[in-house]
């Protein structure tokens, strides 16, 4: 059985390597496989601040840096912190970092980790084409945002959480577009390649270890499932 994680970087790296976050993440994810040795999980990393601080100083460089480029600086961030949690989970994830989600690769312990692909979307469209591959049909997306909300809670205090919501709700609440370093709780490639293969995504604030081994082991959860 596995399991697709969309780990948002802005958990692992959300200004600075959040070392505390990941000790408890690692204790957690290891008891949670020790349960059942048929489990396996595939942790999809994201580029979290080196991403951000990236892109935003090859605009401030160069204004009109073209949206590939400052996609690929995106994406070196997720190798880096794609490489940083396999080593963490060293014993448990043997194979090399996944960043060509359709290419052949090697799944031979527990955990398989991956990172960024190509431009034109963010590592949760690269989760999406993992877990078609694995016949899986739920992605858990964790980041630093606890729910979907009807807009951006930053910028309408009329934003309300929401506890369930359509594919197509929700598509067209964050739009088609995607742009370099775009935060939104599921990307628009993502989204609209989940709702055609029929998955569903749970988002869920990752830094709530308890709360993610709960979605794990398919019990209450706080959090918002897209379906």
């Amino acid at each position: 059985m596995v399991t697709v994680i969309s780990l948002g970087g802005s958990i692992i790296v959300p200004d600075a390597v959040d070392v505390a976050f990941l000790a408890r993440f690692n204790q957690a994810i290891r008891a949670y496989l020790a349960q059942d040795e048929k489990r396996k999980l595939i942790l999809v990393c994201g580029g979290g601040a080196p991403a951000r601080v990236y892109q935003q100083a090859m605009k401030s460089l160069d204004e009109d840096t073209p949206s590939e480029a400052l996609d690929w600086l995106g994406i070196k961030a997720t190798h880096l912190n794609a490489q940083l949690v396999k080593t963490l989970f060293t014993d448990l994830a043997p194979n090399e970092v996944v960043t060509d989600p359709t290419a052949p690769f090697t799944f031979e312990g527990r955990i398989l980790v991956a990172a960024g692909w190509k431009p034109g979307f963010s590592t949760d469209t690269d989760a999406v084409y993992l877990a078609e591959r694995f016949d899986s049909k739920l992605i858990i997306n964790l980041s630093n945002t606890a729910q979907v909300y009807t807009a951006d809670p930053k910028k309408d205090p009329d934003a309300k959480p929401l506890v369930n919501v359509s594919w197509k709700e929700y598509r067209r609440m964050i739009g088609n577009e995607w742009t370099p370093g775009r935060s939104t709780p599921f990307d628009p490639v993502a989204s609209a390649r989940a709702q055609e293969l029929g998955m569903s995504v749970v988002c869920a604030d990752g830094r709530r270890i308890d709360n993610t081994i709960a979605i794990l082991e398919g019990r209450e959860f706080f959090g918002t499932t897209i379906a």
